[in-house]
């Protein structure tokens, strides 16, 4: 497990950008090293990624019986409800692009292009998490178009999810390649510590607010977020035929990484533009989340955290979401967040230089590092 925040919570005076430029350990100019990559090369990866990736993907989502092929195929935005073709996507491929990278990172491209269908795997677990986790969280839009548990059922979208885990595993079983059997014994593990997080989070949100701690929600988010984008760094060193301890580097690499998602991800939760992110403004607030930066806040001792505790001991309003808003971002909930992003990178960067010292083979997972954790919207 990642080490935890032990220390009280001191917002940053910078922001996360500037705060992992000063930290960064690899890729910096002051070692004469190549300097952060921009977004665009972030970009490329995924989209190669895409066009990789979603011939099998379409594959595995075709082969399962009717009745959970039309869910699965309207949630990846390729059908209509109705059916009819969609122009949709089916995500940021931020997950099998790591699986993918991490391999031709440490095997070459040949390693890259034997590790598809283990990035696919990937994919399909993360897309059988956001189908139980739409549900749970009732969340009612994703990808700016309702989510499949509105439009065909709770039990409908809980099974789609369900029949997708299985075709992850499948693709695996059935993979030849020799780190198969080690990849499917790694995601499976995966899985069940990503149940064990959302099984935290939702026993989080029925304990008073002012009872929750930081390092409990921070275990909770490596369960839930870290872990896979770390399953999905192993794999990919798996399928490069990598050394146990880089592999376990890869891992640890991004988990940090998947943390600093996660403080980015509900920052967004809380100030991201709708038009952008394609859910209602403060929809975390509403829901009465304890995410990073509300706890962060609601630790901090000071007279707005106090205000918080009590406008989040209450149900919601929807006239108070702009007070409970501010609230969280006077109690220094914001900057916490960005700062601990900053950090989590830094930890982040540490162990990819461990499994690849050389910063222009690293520079693909820096690169996606960077993208995850610069995101806006």
């Amino acid at each position: 497990m990642a080490e935890l925040l032990t220390e009280p919570v001191q917002p940053p005076t910078a922001g996360c950008t500037e705060t992992l430029e000063r930290r960064r350990p690899i890729g910096s100019q002051k070692d004469n090293r190549p300097g952060p990559p921009d977004g665009h090369e972030a970009t490329a990866i995924l989209e190669r990624t895409r066009a990789s990736v979603d011939p099998e993907l379409r594959a595995a989502v075709e082969s399962l019986p009717a009745s959970m092929r039309r869910i699965a195929l309207y949630h990846f935005g390729w059908e209509h409800a109705d059916g009819t073709p969609a122009a949709g996507h089916a995500g940021k491929a931020i997950r099998p692009a790591l699986v993918l990278t991490a391999a031709a990172a440490l095997g070459g491209p040949s390693a890259r292009s034997t590790a598809v269908r283990a990035a696919t795997a990937v994919e399909l677990v993360h897309n059988f998490t956001l189908l139980h986790d739409d549900v749970m969280d009732r969340d009612t839009t994703r990808r700016h178009r309702a989510t499949a548990w509105t439009v065909f059922g709770e039990a409908d979208a809980i099974l789609a999810g369900d029949a997708l885990q299985a075709l992850a595993l499948r693709l695996l079983a059935e993979d030849p390649h020799p780190a198969s059997p080690a990849a499917a014994a790694r995601l499976a593990d995966c899985v069940v510590e990503l149940c064990a997080g959302q099984h935290a989070d939702t026993a989080l949100e029925r304990r008073p607010p002012t009872e929750v701690t930081l390092d409990e929600v921070l275990a909770m988010a490596e369960a839930k977020t870290g872990a896979l984008l770390g399953c999905a760094c192993a794999l990919g060193a798996l399928y490069a035929g990598a050394s146990a301890d880089d592999v376990d580097a890869l891992d640890a690499f991004g988990r940090e990484a998947g943390l600093a998602f996660q403080l980015i991800d509900d920052i967004i939760g809380i100030w991201g533009d709708p038009s952008r992110t394609g859910k209602p403004a403060g929809a975390d607030l509403a829901a009465r989340k304890k995410s990073l930066p509300v706890v962060a806040a609601l630790s901090a001792g000071t007279t707005a955290a106090a205000e918080l505790a009590e406008l989040y001991g209450a149900p919601y309003e929807e006239d108070e979401l702009e007070r409970t808003t501010l609230a969280v971002e006077r109690a220094g909930g914001r900057d916490w967040a960005q700062g601990q992003a900053a950090d989590r990178m830094a930890r982040a960067m540490d162990e990819l230089s461990r499994a690849i010292p050389d910063p222009e083979e690293a520079g693909g997972l820096l690169a996606l590092a960077e993208f995850v954790t610069r995101r806006s919207n």
